[in-house]
């Protein structure tokens, strides 16, 4: 049940209706209807801060908290906790990409001001820690936080900042924006027998296959058949998840798995077959281009790739375009596009003890190892079983 923990005096500065801050588990639909439209209005919002992805993470036991504010009867900002309990740390709660707050908003310093002391308060009294990394442009967010006992953060609970394309400009500038190796190839997948199409949920076996073999090469554990399959039918229906399949003379050979909300096509998953030709004939850049132009074609204004490395972020904000970069980072630079880095990252731990075992924990390579692992299991998913 929705739990209204406070309803303060303060007034919006056309002085007709006073801020009101709900704090719930369950809200009705139409509120999280309201809550949807919203995330979906707000320029660069991702789907982790709407309802269906809280049901999607509700899979493998998460549960959503709502901190919904409220002028008269409009929302105009929120956040969408997602909490665990973790063995040791307690319950844990994790805010990616958020609190937001309407763009269209007026006084933004007083709803800033509410919805800072409501997670403060729900960070001292609900949770055992809480991790919060707010969305671009929220740096105002970030100060207020601090200034309420918040710490700057170094778990990762969100990518730190990332690479993206501007689809409003013409596809002619796109290409322009591609190395020279990409764009001779954009002229030469036709003839080389590499097509792109859009997949459907046939295609999720393919995708998972893909993915493990990519995890393989690459080290890391792929996230299960079921919780794509049930990824792709919970965002599908309503346009948040689109797969592309790339093919070598009909045959599939990589996959990329994106995520669409408010005005940004944003890469989540790929996968590669290596053993055939996918490589040597540059597949998976076949399909970004697809994507990019699909998004294009839709509507969107943005085209992300859904992080980069910290080193090659800090290196490509700086202006270094020569720094060494990761392949994977590589890769996503060939495209052009622009860096950027989100608001501080904020934490807070509000036990002492635990505050202090937390700090203590991280100075050793196996500490780092176990928050590590704790943290991709907060972004992440059930893995494959062996």
């Amino acid at each position: 049940m929705n739990q209204q923990y406070r309803i303060p005096t303060l007034t919006s500065r056309s002085g007709t209706h006073p801020v009101t801050v709900v704090v719930g588990d369950n809200p009705v639909l139409e509120t999280l209807a309201q809550w949807d439209a919203m995330v979906t209005a707000t320029p660069q919002a991702d789907v982790s801060q709407l309802s269906t992805w809280a049901r999607l993470r509700g899979t493998v036991g998460y549960q959503p908290l709502y901190v919904l504010v409220w002028r008269g009867t409009d929302l105009v900002a929120g956040a969408q906790i997602l909490r665990r309990r973790f063995p040791v740390l307690g319950l844990v709660g994790y805010l990616p990409y958020g609190p937001l707050v309407a763009p269209t908003i007026a006084s933004r310093e007083e709803v800033c001001r509410e919805l800072s002391d409501a997670l403060a308060h729900i960070a001292r009294q609900r949770l055992q820690m809480l991790f919060v990394q707010p969305p671009e442009g929220a740096m105002d967010i970030s100060s207020e936080l601090l200034s309420r006992g918040f710490r700057p953060s170094n778990a990762e609970v969100a990518p730190s900042g990332s690479l993206r394309i501007d689809l409003t400009i013409d596809e002619a500038a796109l290409r322009r924006g591609l190395t020279k190796r990409l764009r001779t190839w954009t002229n030469q997948w036709p003839a080389r027998g590499v097509t792109v199409r859009r997949g459907n949920e046939q295609d999720l076996a393919l995708l998972s296959d893909l993915i493990g073999r990519s995890a393989e090469h690459h080290g890391y554990e792929p996230l299960s058949a079921d919780y794509l399959r049930t990824m792709y039918r919970m965002l599908a229906p309503a346009g948040h998840v689109v797969l592309f399949i790339g093919e070598v003379h009909g045959t599939p050979m990589a996959a990329e798995l994106y995520t669409a909300c408010s005005d940004v096509l944003r890469l989540r998953l790929r996968g590669l077959d290596r053993s055939g030709q996918a490589v040597r004939l540059s597949v998976p850049a076949a399909i970004t281009w697809e994507a990019m132009r699909w998004a294009k074609a839709q509507g969107l204004r943005w085209f992300d790739f859904g992080g980069l490395r910290a080193g090659t972020l800090q290196a490509l904000l700086d202006g270094d375009t020569t720094a060494d970069q990761p392949s994977v980072d590589r890769f996503k630079t060939s495209f052009g596009g622009t860096p950027y880095r989100y608001p501080q990252p904020v934490e807070m731990i509000h036990s002492r003890m635990l505050r202090a075992s937390y700090d203590l924990t991280r100075r050793w390579p196996a500490g780092r190892q176990l928050i590590s692992r704790v943290t991709r299991m907060a972004r992440g998913a059930p893995r494959k079983s062996s």
